[in-house]
């Protein structure tokens, strides 16, 4: 059954086009989360008086006060190309609010959208329209570089310590579909990485992007890289990012996807993404 839906997953990512070598990327690997196949129609936003995204300044490497304080990261540079595939560069605005005023300044006509990572829910969706998913968090493993593992991954783990944040989506996730190792949970991410480094566990399972940052920093000092592939469980991580807009204006948001689609199909997106992610967690 693990085996069945680790397949299921892996066939279900388009960013799996890149081919590996002896279990390395070639190169860094990018999400494409679009279908190369299908072309949105362009809208006509002639009429739209304006398009504020509205974003908060505290969560990088997405939105952030650069060493001059000016508003920078991978969100600002995102709605700025949306603006630019749907020719309003000059009707294209972007305010940063604390979180907690987003969705009250959303209702009050003072943005139309937030770019600020808003999960797309049921729950939310009673409150927001929802432009697609840009950007997705696949659960991947870590494991020193001497011992990583390739794909197939499923069989080689078995008996093995895999640690995890206890508690997490991510525990769940390894005691359904991995349940052949012996899982070791921890409280919180330094102790994980320690004992990952230590040799006391043979891998970690969580976040792809949090090991990303991980991995690149310091504090790994390059003692281990990825395992296998990326696998995403929206039943377990969610749907990802996308961008929303008030509910009663859907068609703001199937502009939106337009413009996103544009961005990745030229390699827009790929160029975001590497500016901000260079170690790529997909």
């Amino acid at each position: 059954m693990a085996f069945q839906w680790r397949s299921l997953v892996l066939a279900s990512l388009l960013i799996a086009a890149l081919p590996l070598a002896g279990g390395r990327a070639a190169e860094p690997q990018v999400p494409v989360l679009w279908d190369a196949k299908e072309r949105l129609p362009k809208p006509d936003l002639s009429e739209l008086p304006r398009l504020r995204f509205l974003t908060t300044t505290d969560f990088p490497p997405f939105n952030f006060l650069d060493g001059a304080g000016k508003l920078s990261g991978f969100h600002i540079d995102l709605a700025r190309a949306i603006c630019a595939e749907l020719g309003i560069v000059d009707k294209c605005q972007i305010q940063a609010l604390p979180w907690g005023e987003l969705d009250g300044a959303l209702e009050k006509g003072e943005g139309e959208a937030i770019i600020a990572g808003i999960a797309a829910t049921p729950q939310s969706r009673q409150t927001y329209a929802f432009s697609r998913s840009y950007l997705q968090f696949p659960a991947r493993f870590i494991m020193p570089k001497s011992k990583a593992f390739a794909e197939p991954i499923f069989d080689k783990l078995r008996s093995k310590r895999v640690g995890v944040l206890a508690g997490s989506a991510h525990e769940r996730m390894l005691r359904d579909y991995f349940n052949t190792v012996q899982i070791v949970s921890f409280e919180g991410p330094e102790a994980l990485y320690s004992d990952l480094k230590a040799g006391k566990i043979d891998a970690a399972f969580g976040d792809g992007m949090r090991f990303a940052f991980w991995l690149g920093g310091s504090d790994a000092a390059g003692c281990c890289r990825f395992a296998g592939g990326p696998y995403l469980a929206p039943e377990y991580l969610g749907t990802g990012m996308a961008i929303a807009t008030r509910a009663d204006n859907p068609a703001l948001a199937a502009a939106i996807d337009y413009a996103l689609q544009e961005i990745s199909m030229k390699g827009t997106f790929t160029e975001f993404y590497l500016r901000y992610f260079p170690v790529s967690f997909f």
